[in-house]
């Protein structure tokens, strides 16, 4: 029997001079106690030193995934041409089955083989001749300093960390650009307080700035490429009139400042989302198809990667950042949260108030396999995706009590599927993809709301006027029970007088008889 040996040098082949001990696993370790003691179990037959940490890397990539190195397959194919009928002692089950499919060569591992490599390894820089302990030292650690390397560097698991990092980045630029932007409004507010309210968008407001600097230069600015005919017309109204303060150039060249700032961090945020979207679409595709590309990529940052959300079961997914709510429900014993980050979806969005907890838990489902095929499936586009958001569109439809769609609808739909981000939009109307559960109420929708809100209202203002009036009702009763009370009183005590008179009477007329 052969022994294959792998080390950090080079492979190794042993010859098994008693294989009968391998029947006792249990006792093997014995015979590596002692260097005499090994070299009567086992002999060296053949060593392959690597050339180079290149060599040595590849090899041990191969190693680990379980194949055939091209460097393994020469030096099996060299030494045992002439005894391709001896049996192979191999450390590893895949690495086994990888030679016997690809050199027919008949392979052991089972508990002996695993002690023998043990005794194996405890005295290796005995039997290897050439190299010394401190040189078989330096060349493990240089090997796997370029294995982590090369794992970090081309492992297709880290690709998704770019994700991780766009996302929280995305975060920071948000919490950077609105404190700037509010700084910039209140600066500027004191020369000009009323160009807040005409234009509210931050990054309008600042090219506004940019273009005229003091409010007086407004009249004379043309705004056409940044803002609309309307609000440049309303603005230029009211700079005439402004009770603002006046300001230095000095004042102005630092407000200037900051208007660049917010632009060129606005500008970035909007080249950082096209990565980010570039990036969800390439790595998770059916995700970003299920709940947009925004929230994906929370959902994953949130788990850590996209192997560990494919990990997770669908309940999960559906709370997933509503941990300290879900705790805190538990501990109080009070009902347990129905959704987390996946709340914000455009599909949760559309639904009504009461269907939002149902459709959540339908989107978690479908979300919970769309993210398995992005992270284990071989297709680089959208596959699951588009049926999935059908099916929950479809669940939606239901809810509120429509009518299903017909096979051809949604055989067309699946075609050529429209990601609808409003219950009812309509092309003319932008988008902002931060804001991924805004939605846009169609006009019954608002008819309905405002009948309920003015029945709300009615029912309130009856409720208090009952309260009042029982309230009134309550008074009057108090009263009538105090003057009847103290009419009876009044009605009583000349009575008590009249017989404590007579009683005194007759005690008169007793003590004078006596």
């Amino acid at each position: 029997m052969l022994v294959l040996f792998e080390t950090a040098a080079g492979h190794a082949l042993f010859s098994m001079l008693e294989p009968s001990k391998l029947k006792k696993p249990d006792t093997l370790h014995e015979a590596f106690a002692t260097v005499e003691s090994t070299r009567k179990l086992v002999k060296l037959k053949a060593f392959h030193k690597f050339e180079d940490t290149a060599e040595a890397v590849q090899a041990a990539t191969a190693l680990v995934e379980g194949k055939l190195s091209a460097s393994m397959r020469k030096f099996l194919k060299k030494n045992l041409a002439t005894d391709a009928k001896e049996s192979l002692a191999v450390f590893d089950a895949k690495l086994a089955g990888a030679i016997r499919d690809k050199l027919d060569i008949q392979c052991v591992f089972d508990d002996g083989v695993v002690q023998l490599m043990r005794g194996l390894r405890s005295q290796i820089d005995e039997l290897i001749s050439g190299t010394s302990a401190s040189e078989m030292r330096s060349m493990a650690i240089g090997l796997a300093h370029s294995l982590s390397r090369y794992k970090l560097k081309f492992s297709p698991d880290k690709v998704d960390t770019m994700i991780v990092q766009a996302i929280g980045l995305l975060d920071d630029l948000d919490k950077e650009l609105n404190t700037y932007a509010m700084r910039l409004k209140e600066w500027y507010g004191w020369h000009f307080p009323e160009l807040g309210k005409i234009v509210p968008d931050n990054l309008m407001y600042a090219k506004a700035i940019q273009k005229m600097g003091i409010r007086a230069k407004c009249k004379d600015s043309d705004f056409s490429d940044i803002m609309p005919e309307e609000i440049e017309k309303e603005m230029k109204e009211a700079a005439e009139i402004s009770m603002g303060t006046e300001v230095s150039d000095e004042d102005i060249t630092n407000i200037l400042m900051l208007c660049e700032q917010v632009v060129s961090l606005s500008e970035y945020r909007s080249q950082l989302w096209d990565y980010l979207k570039n990036r969800m679409q390439a790595i998770a595709p059916n995700l970003s198809v299920m709940v947009g590309e925004l929230v994906g990529a929370r959902l994953i940052a949130h788990a850590g990667s996209l192997m560990n959300l494919a990990k997770q079961p669908a309940s999960t997914v559906q709370i997933l950042g509503a941990e300290k709510a879900l705790f805190r429900a538990l501990k109080a014993k009070h009902d347990t949260p129905k959704y987390g980050l996946i709340y914000h979806a455009s599909l949760v969005g559309q639904a009504q108030p009461k269907h939002k907890g149902k459709i959540s838990r339908v989107l978690a489902a479908k979300c919970a396999l769309s993210i398995r095929v992005d992270a284990l499936g071989e297709s680089s586009g959208a596959t699951i995706g588009y049926d999935g958001r059908t099916t929950v569109e479809e669940r939606m439809r239901v809810l509120e009590g429509k009518l299903p769609r017909s096979k051809a609808e949604i055989a067309t739909a699946r075609a050529a599927p429209a990601v609808t981000l409003y219950a009812n939009g309509d092309g003319s109307r932008g988008y902002n993809p931060s804001a991924d559960s805004t939605m846009k109420a169609s006009d019954g929708a608002k008819k309905g709301k405002k009948e309920k809100k003015e029945k709300a209202e009615k029912a309130e203002v009856e409720e208090k006027v009952e309260k009042k009036e029982n309230h009134e009702k309550k008074e009057k009763k108090e009263k009538k029970k105090e003057k009847e009370s103290k009419a009876e009183v009044e009605e009583e005590a000349p009575k008590k007088k009249r017989k404590a008179d007579d009683d005194g009477g007759e005690k008169k007329k007793k003590k004078k008889a006596a």
